[in-house]
């Protein structure tokens, strides 16, 4: 044991001073389960100058040699191919084929011997005419125009006015302005990341970058720039900010948004209540107590992923450099596995893969405590399980509370749905329905509402109703698993418009239900509908 231990001893001395790994078959078994991180070629995405100015007029312009790289960029697995299985007759025809046939096949497949055949595919165009057989007919591709949609018409744009579309830029990253950085709200970054570096092999030019990006560190200032990849291509506003390391310098770029790209949505505040007279309430039931803030702060940082090592120093316990993506890597290695065991079930997703779908166990158990404290201050109860679909009519569905409403509110049965409030009444009136002759009756009100609208509309101003409250009609008669009484409104609501029955020529309005998708329910949507898709598609289209 003694010359066994000497020998490891002198293997390990070995192994280090060869910059190598020495460890134990157990070790070297357990790291197979660990993901490689596989190694991307450095390629440039662009290549031209950082440039402060026109240096074509001034003379004190700017213009800096860079290039840009990826820092971050969505790595995605491999995509899978289209094949066929071959059949016996199609190996039967292989057999049969002549030998110079058969050698340009097999030269074809590059020597694969499964029973895979490569497909390929075949695109047709078809427009409608009813007389021609089959009601369509093949159009090349080459008698296609393009074409914008303006509105119902379609705008047509040769190919010699093509350029009309096309921004006349030239390659650069120009800078525009700069902001501070307590000025610059994260959210708005709109891309991956991107480094700036100087061109390689200039030692004047990475100067000459060098003292720009510790002038931004130094002011505490982001630059605002406009980079244009290639010539002829969308310009897009860039944030470039300083990125300074012991060995290496650069500049991190994302994306900003134009104008167009900002959605700017107001949602009313978490920490305070605003009324109607615009009073400003902080004590209220939809606002959380002092005491119910104060258990869910303590149960944040009692989940914090923030270890200290044996000197006392912070350590993170889950590492950027450990949080592999799990479909990547699955994919992965069900492709190698399957490559080399055709016959044998897939192996076990690895342990590795799974670390971030949970919180960790010691996580969880020292965060335990913390959780039931804000359980009970937070007053959480457990609801019942939804049941699947919805009962077509029935005994009408109880609150938690167990209380009556409907009796506490004096509220009887309604009989009759009034246009001004169409859509909650009609559901109000489906959920009163005891039969299906009930629902029947709120569909049946529902259509005099939706054609006398039509009917009394003056151009396309009450369209935009019509809409809505057929778009509820169709989802609730889907919930109730009644498609068959939406199929037979859609059906006459489509003969009396082109017939011209309410209120002279409606098409616009059919155009506006395709485009909002209230065709025909069919049996995708609905197992109790007797529509196929392509009947609801077909519906869908007007013959001219």
């Amino acid at each position: 044991m003694s010359s066994q231990a000497d020998n490891e001893t002198l293997l390990r001395g070995l192994v280090e001073d060869c910059d190598g790994v020495y460890g134990t078959l157990e070790q070297a078994v357990s790291e197979l389960e660990i993901p490689r991180v596989k190694s991307v070629r450095t390629v440039a995405t662009f290549k031209g100058f950082l440039q402060l100015g026109n240096p074509e007029e001034y003379d004190t312009a700017v213009r800096i040699p860079v290039e840009r790289y990826y820092r971050t960029y969505v790595a995605k697995p491999p995509t899978a191919s289209s094949y066929v299985l071959c059949s016996d007759f199609a190996m039967g025809q292989k057999q049969a084929e002549p030998s110079a046939s058969a050698d340009a096949r097999k030269d074809d497949q590059s020597g694969d011997d499964s029973n895979l055949t490569p497909v390929r595919l075949l695109r047709t165009y078809q427009v409608t005419q009813e007389s021609a057989p089959g009601g369509k007919i093949d159009v090349e591709r080459d008698q296609l125009a393009k074409g914008y949609e303006y509105g119902r018409t379609a705008v047509h744009i040769d190919e010699t006015d093509e350029n009309i579309t096309t921004l006349e830029t030239f390659a650069g990253l120009e800078l525009l302005g700069f902001i501070q950085t307590d000025k610059y709200e994260r959210y708005m970054h709109m891309s991956t990341t991107n480094i700036i570096i100087a061109q390689r092999a200039n030692d004047k030019a990475a100067l000459a970058l060098s003292s720009f990006i510790h002038a931004l560190f130094e002011l505490d200032c982001y630059a605002v720039g406009r980079l244009v990849m290639r010539e002829n291509k969308p310009p897009v506003i860039v944030l470039l900010a300083p990125s300074i390391e012991p060995d290496y310098e650069c500049l991190l770029e994302v994306q900003l948004p134009f104008a167009e790209d900002v959605r700017t949505y107001r949602f009313p505040p978490l920490d305070r209540v605003i009324t109607v007279s615009g009073k400003v309430v902080t004590t209220h039931r939809n606002l959380p107590s002092n005491d119910l803030q104060d258990a869910m702060d303590k149960y944040v940082n009692s989940m914090e992923m923030v270890e200290t090592n044996d000197n006392g120093d912070p350590v993170e316990t889950l590492p950027i450099e450990d949080s592999f993506s799990p479909i990547l890597h699955r994919i992965g290695s069900a492709i190698r596995s399957r490559a080399i065991h055709p016959t044998e079930p897939i192996p076990p997703l690895s342990k590795t893969l799974l670390r971030f779908s949970q919180p960790a166990e010691d996580l969880v158990e020292k965060s335990k405590k913390y959780l039931d404290r804000l359980i009970a201050a937070a007053d959480v109860k457990k609801v019942p399980p939804k049941t699947k679909g919805r009962k077509r009519y029935g005994e009408a569905e109880k609150p938690l509370s167990g209380l009556d409403v409907d009796s506490l509110l004096h509220q009887e049965k309604r009989a009759k749905i009034s246009p001004n409030n169409a859509i909650p009444e009609f559901k109000q009136t489906l959920t009163q329905a005891e039969n299906i002759d009930g629902v029947k009756d709120a569909v049946k009100q529902m259509t005099a509402i939706v054609e006398d609208q039509i009917r009394h509309s003056l151009g396309d101003v009450n369209y935009d109703r019509v809409n809505e409250q057929m778009g509820v009609m169709r989802d609730e008669l889907i919930s109730y698993e009644e498609p068959t009484l939406y199929n037979d409104f859609l059906i006459q609501l489509k003969e009396k418009l082109l017939k011209e029955e309410l209120g002279g020529d409606r098409r616009e309005l059919w155009w506006l239900l395709r485009k909002s998708k209230l065709g025909l329910i069919d049996q995708r949507q609905s197992e109790q509908s007797l529509v196929t898709e392509a009947e609801a598609e077909e519906v869908l289209y007007v013959k001219e």
